[in-house]
């Protein structure tokens, strides 16, 4: 029998459910595939105006996968893989400058560069946060500065001036004293490959139920599990106790409402100039029946 491959996302809970044996509870033969896992973080340097789209329309090697949710909704639209809609999930996410930067406020990020991953989730929530406080011409992102990693270590570097961040990234920042300018959270969605097994597609989100239930009630328990794909460079660095939970994942449907609205807020902004995909809501998603998390 061919195992599930999964594919890592930066967050807590696949590692949680590893090591509490919740993929064996529900009867899934799994491997873990990251990648984007680097000890020196070299793969998230993907190059200019290369992100999370980029790699679906490569074709990634797992049965399922995480991105933000307009990246997904627009891949499957477009036949990369089926977007699962029966769960999103929510991430802190924020435009951090180094302590001593002169920039305090949103309004001080006029025009300038903000390290984003090219239609990845920095890069729609970017936009999304600053549109209170600036207009589209003093919005100025910057897609060669690679995805998440690769941007804090930049930022770290004193290479670029401001970055969007999420997950132990985040943290990470706000332990080192960076200043978080403004907060840009942003939802997410799992893209299944168009040969996964859909029972194993609800067994895996079975365990992930169970993970996000111990994250909600003992977060300080799990929150080591940022160290699993850190750059080797910061480990000595991180105390990870001073992280927060990050990603959360919301076990609601991913909607046709929800699917048709950020899609025309994409479009208003002409972020993929070659269209959004020609597939409907349905042929778009996979849905099946999430099956009971043991007891």
């Amino acid at each position: 029998m061919s195992k599930f491959i999964i594919a890592p996302h930066m967050r807590l809970h696949e590692w949680i459910a590893v090591e509490k044996g919740y993929f064996v509870e529900v009867g899934l033969a799994y491997e873990l595939e990251d990648q984007l896992l680097s000890a020196t973080g070299d793969r998230h340097d993907l190059g200019d105006r290369v992100g999370a789209y980029q790699t679906f329309e490569k074709g990634r090697t797992c049965d399922v996968s995480s991105a933000c949710h307009w990246t997904v909704n627009v891949a499957a639209a477009s036949g990369h893989g089926k977007l699962y809609a029966n769960a999103y999930s929510v991430s802190p996410c924020g435009i951090f400058v180094p302590n001593d930067s002169d920039i305090e406020t949103p309004e001080d990020l006029a025009n300038v560069p903000i390290s984003v991953g090219f239609q990845s989730g920095s890069h729609y929530s970017t936009i999304q946060a600053l549109e209170p406080f600036l207009s589209h011409n003093e919005i100025n992102l910057s897609f060669a500065d690679g995805l998440l990693f690769k941007r804090m270590e930049n930022l770290i570097d004193g290479v670029v001036p401001a970055v969007s961040l999420f997950s132990g990234p985040y943290y990470f920042m706000e332990q080192l004293g960076y200043r978080k300018v403004l907060d840009t959270s942003f939802m997410m969605a799992a893209m299944v490959s168009e040969d996964a097994e859909l029972e194993d597609v609800e067994k895996y989100f079975s365990a992930l139920r169970m993970a996000q239930k111990d994250i909600d009630l003992r977060q300080e328990l799990y929150t080591h599990y940022y160290r699993n794909e850190f750059p080797e460079r910061f480990k000595d660095q991180m105390d990870t106790r001073l992280f927060g939970p990050g990603e959360r994942i919301v076990f609601e449907p991913y909607s046709r409402e929800i699917f048709d609205k950020s899609r025309e807020w994409i479009a208003e902004r002409n972020i993929f100039e070659d269209g959004l995909g020609e597939l409907t809501y349905e042929e778009s998603i996979v849905a099946p029946k999430m099956a009971e998390p043991a007891e």
